[in-house]
């Protein structure tokens, strides 16, 4: 066993995220926030700090789930997770906390925009949708897609969000 995943082994082609950056959490964690928001916003009223702190909340724990799958689902025949390792895992895996992070503040300035519930719930599902097709695309571009893939990327993500919007839709009526 040499402690290195067969992607890492000599030969193999390098991790995306060696130096062109690995967005598969940011995408993932954009699209679990917009679930949030639908969730929450088809549910009734809320107070607005709730629904940033369900965000928050639901980002951490995603990414623990994560950071625990890679150490001990995917990498423990490989590599023995020792701290080096699992500040590493953590590190990767950050994307999925920082994609909860601009919904949540969509939400918490929401009342400086002079929106009400329901439109904050747009706003954040608005800012959530975004943030996926633009991590997608930015995947695309940085791996050195043509354009055409940088575009197919952001629409495949774009279809997505808006399945998301479309359960909201069917869910609040």
């Amino acid at each position: 066993m040499t402690g290195q995943t067969p992607a890492e082994s000599p030969g193999a082609a390098a991790p995306a995220a060696a130096g062109r950056g690995d967005y598969t959490g940011a995408v993932y964690g954009s699209l679990l926030a917009a679930s949030v928001v639908v969730g929450a916003g088809t549910l009734g009223s809320f107070p607005r700090l709730e629904l940033v702190l369900l965000l928050l909340c639901t980002g951490v724990v995603f990414w623990a789930a994560h950071v625990f799958a890679r150490l001990f689902g995917e990498r423990i025949a490989y590599v023995s997770p020792n701290g080096h390792e699992i500040r590493r895992v953590c590190l990767a895996e950050r994307p999925i906390l920082e994609a909860a992070v601009p919904p949540a503040v969509a939400v918490a300035v929401s009342p400086l925009l002079g929106l009400g519930l329901e439109g904050t719930v747009w706003l954040a599902l608005a800012v959530a949708v975004a943030g996926q097709v633009g991590w997608a695309a930015a995947a695309a571009f940085r791996a050195g897609a043509s354009r055409r893939i940088v575009l197919a990327a952001g629409a495949v993500n774009l279809v997505l969000g808006l399945l998301i919007v479309a359960f909201k839709v069917a869910l609040s009526h």
